[in-house]
């Protein structure tokens, strides 16, 4: 709930100042904005509604030390409130699970589109001539990625520079696209959720979300050899 209630706490002063457009002078301004945008997304992904007049006065009281609830009650409520968040996403999860199925059933019909064994689907818009990656490989590419409905969650185009990554390291239908790939290639994917990042999506892709990259592969690189550990030290655990 961190994150929450701090984006609660941003949308509340920004109720109360009264709507009143920020006037970004300074550095501390301008990281103040950002750190509101990033928790304000935070809070839109979440799909919580919200009385914004009701939360204001909560934390104008808060301030002044008075409190029309008690803790039990609040309690309650804010269990009440993981709970439809919960429900929610389980709404979203389900909604996209039909909707991506009906756009994969569609899409597979389309010119040139060549559907793999797992599901995964993609056009080759150029053909490349270079080296073919391996899981083991580390890549070189420009992308962009989008959901169904044209939202743009990522792209390497809009940063100014091409992304590098080893191919195993990325989502399924990533790392199957790429090792179809040669060096100079071009393709369009649309990858199932499944393939993707499933019933738990992220920030800017809900559960369950079908997702559609433009990618290129510019380079082929060998991975560094890892180094070897002391033969005396047990394996490092991963921490959750």
């Amino acid at each position: 709930m961190n994150k929450l209630s701090a984006g609660l706490i941003v949308l509340a002063a920004v109720v109360l100042g009264c709507n009143k457009k920020v006037d970004l002078k300074d550095e501390n301004q301008m990281i103040s904005y950002a750190v509101g945008q990033q928790i304000g997304q935070n809070i839109k992904n979440t799909g919580v509604d919200l009385n914004t007049q009701v939360l204001a006065q909560a934390i104008k009281d808060a301030t002044q030390g008075k409190n029309e609830m008690k803790p039990e009650e609040i309690q309650q409520a804010m269990t009440k409130l993981q709970e439809n968040m919960q429900k929610k996403q389980a709404e979203i999860a389900d909604k996209n699970i039909k909707e991506g199925k009906e756009f994969l059933e569609k899409n597979k019909s389309q010119p040139n589109v060549k559907t793999t064994a797992s599901g995964l689907q993609y056009v080759v818009e150029k053909e490349g001539e270079g080296k073919t990656p391996t899981k083991e490989d580390m890549v070189k590419v420009h992308y962009k990625g989008t959901l169904t409905n044209g939202t743009q969650f990522d792209s390497s185009y809009d940063r100014g520079e091409p992304a590098e990554f080893p191919v195993g390291g990325v989502i399924p239908g990533g790392t199957e696209a790429l090792t179809l790939m040669k060096e100079g290639a071009k393709y369009k994917l649309v990858i199932p959720s499944d393939l993707a990042y499933g019933p738990s999506g992220r920030p800017g892709i809900p559960p369950n979300s079908v997702l559609l990259f433009d990618v290129e592969l510019l380079e082929v690189k060998k991975a560094p050899a890892a180094s070897a550990a002391p033969a005396a030290k047990a394996p490092a655990k991963k921490h959750k």
